[in-house]
């Protein structure tokens, strides 16, 4: 074989030989031999290995990593509801001490000692709290301070039915957007949309009531699969033939948090959205987190101006 001529650039891959192309992803010359066709133009081999490579790990369409079990994340959430449910139970169930304490109070309220559902409506403060002496005990709601309720309320229940169909809801939804969107930012959805729920019922509910359940991170993924069934020009027939029987209940049966339901099927689009429409490039992760901590910021500062005016 003859030597190539002076300055004719020379394959990578086998020295002597003439590459008159350039691989498409590294930009190194290559002969015919190490010509692999590809999406657009061709490819040398080591190129097509990584990207083989790549392809295995699994880096999702928005993103995230490929989740390799994408019913484990809420297979764990399960688990962590049904296990306070578990603890509301063992620490006497509807008369259970531990729910007032973890579910979502706006204001704090006197709890009865001697009737755990039963408190004292006149003793609005800790202050008046103390004056019945070992009658009540003073419960903080969010506004005194008890931030905590806005997450462990989306983790609280205690009928039987509630946590049945929220659970059964999480683990047919959940799956679904964890595949699509990779663990980590299918967490981001589902807590933000449960918090999005819990100050969406913080501001809109009654003071003198309390709110628990996941519904709000529920409804958060109903709208995170809506916005994906959009964005690949799918059908939005299905999903939203759910949600319309859902939101059918939320209002038709009574005790039923519509506000949480709604603020959580708000938030749950809206981070979504943010994900899967956020520019591609290397850059496209940085521009989602950015975003998603803005709008727990936002979120935030809703919770402080709420406090403020409970104060």
């Amino acid at each position: 074989m003859s030597e190539p001529a002076p300055g004719v650039p020379v394959c990578y891959r086998h020295a002597g030989r003439e590459a008159n192309i350039r691989c498409q992803r590294c930009e190194r010359p290559i002969c015919t031999e190490c010509m692999r066709d590809a999406a657009v133009g061709f490819q040398c081999p080591s190129c097509i290995k990584e990207g083989a490579r790549s392809t295995r790990q699994g880096v999702g369409p928005y993103g995230g990593r490929r989740s390799a079990r994408p019913q484990l994340t809420s297979a764990v959430l399960v688990g962590i509801n049904v296990a306070v449910w578990l603890a509301v139970v063992a620490t006497g169930w509807h008369a259970s001490r531990l729910v007032y304490r973890i579910s979502l109070l706006p204001v704090g309220l006197c709890e009865s000692t001697a009737d755990p559902e039963s408190y004292f409506p006149a003793a609005d403060s800790a202050a008046l709290c103390a004056q019945t002496g070992s009658r009540g005990e003073w419960v903080p709601g969010v506004a005194d301070g008890a931030v905590w309720q806005l997450v462990t309320s989306a983790f609280t229940h205690v009928e039987l039915w509630h946590i049945g169909a929220n659970m059964l809801a999480l683990f047919f939804l959940g799956p679904q957007v964890e595949a699509a969107l990779g663990r980590a930012r299918f967490l981001a959805v589902y807590l933000l949309a449960a918090l999005g729920g819990s100050v969406a019922a913080y501001w809109l509910s009654s003071v003198d009531g309390y709110s628990l359940g996941a519904s709000g991170a529920i409804y958060g993924l109903f709208g995170a699969l809506g916005v994906l069934i959009q964005k690949v020009g799918g059908d939005l027939r299905s999903i939203a033939g759910l949600l319309v029987v859902n939101l059918v209940i939320t209002f038709a049966v009574p005790n039923i948090s519509w506000q949480a339901h709604l603020g959580g099927l708000a938030v749950g689009a809206l981070v979504t959205a943010i994900i899967v429409y956020a520019p591609r490039g290397v850059r496209r992760p940085v521009v989602q987190w950015s975003a998603l901590f803005g709008v727990t910021a936002l979120l935030a500062l809703a919770v402080v101006l709420r406090s403020a005016a409970l104060a």
